[in-house]
């Protein structure tokens, strides 16, 4: 039981809105893997599943690493053979909403929904690529490779702390607005029981909202504020050459 008059399916909205933005920051990261720094799929899945054993734990990060590797019958990747169009169902579109409703900047969430919307428009795309100019891939340097893919995961990991917190804010004002006094605790504790977000910093989580069930921001507690001040250079790095090679992020 979450809360009444149909907070349940509420948070379960906001959950599926946290999943858009959590799959939008891993399939940006599969992309500047690939064009970056030229790996195969091979070598990243490889990678996916290296980061899977630590602070990224989580199912998708699981089942995506497996996906990397996936062949058909002939011998090919199942990967470069998925149409590059995403449907939707409308949650996440509905999480946008309420967001701007309730003045609250969910702005992954929304920009996720919005990447969804962009890669429907197959024939927009194909048709502006061949007028549009913009810069070409310059594959990073065999001795940055490293450091950029450590700057690659963190990057991950900071911008899955800032769905989730954006997710868990809007859930806090939702429940202000609507006086269903939600236990954050709890949600996160479901969240991570079964649910496709399941994660193990959601632990991390839980322990914050078991301290103070009405934090303002999970970044305004000690733990996600040091992780913060300690990736966000990683990211600007990530988000510098991702710009410079006209890849969106």
């Amino acid at each position: 039981y979450i809360g009444p008059n149909g907070s349940g399916h509420y948070v379960k909205m906001v959950h599926n809105g946290i999943e858009y933005s959590d799959m939008q920051l891993i399939s940006e990261s599969y992309i500047l893997l690939k064009n970056l720094l030229g790996l195969n799929n091979l070598e990243i899945s490889k990678i996916f599943k290296k980061w899977n054993e630590g602070e990224l734990n989580s199912y998708l990060m699981e089942i995506t690493s497996h996906i990397f590797s996936k062949k058909n019958k002939k011998g090919d990747f199942l990967i470069d053979l998925i149409l590059d169009e995403a449907s939707n169902k409308g949650t996440g579109m509905w999480t946008a909403q309420s967001a701007l409703e309730l003045n609250v900047p969910a702005s992954l969430i929304t920009e996720s929904v919005y990447a969804r919307y962009l890669s429907f428009l197959k024939s927009q795309r194909v048709i502006g690529s061949t007028l549009l100019k913009g810069p070409k891939f310059s594959l990073i340097p065999e001795y940055q490779r490293n450091q950029v893919i450590e700057d690659l995961r963190r990057s991950l990991f900071l911008g899955k702390i800032l769905s989730y917190t954006q997710g868990f804010f809007l859930m806090k004002v939702a429940s202000e607005k609507y006086s269903w006094h939600l236990n954050f605790y709890n949600i996160a504790k479901i969240f991570r029981a079964g649910c496709i977000i399941r994660a193990s910093f959601l632990k991390d989580i839980m322990n914050e909202f078991l301290k103070n069930n009405y934090l303002i921001s999970l970044l305004f507690t000690s733990h996600f504020k040091n992780i913060a001040n300690k990736y966000e250079s990683s990211l600007r790095r990530i988000l510098l050459d991702s710009i410079k090679n006209g890849i969106s992020v």
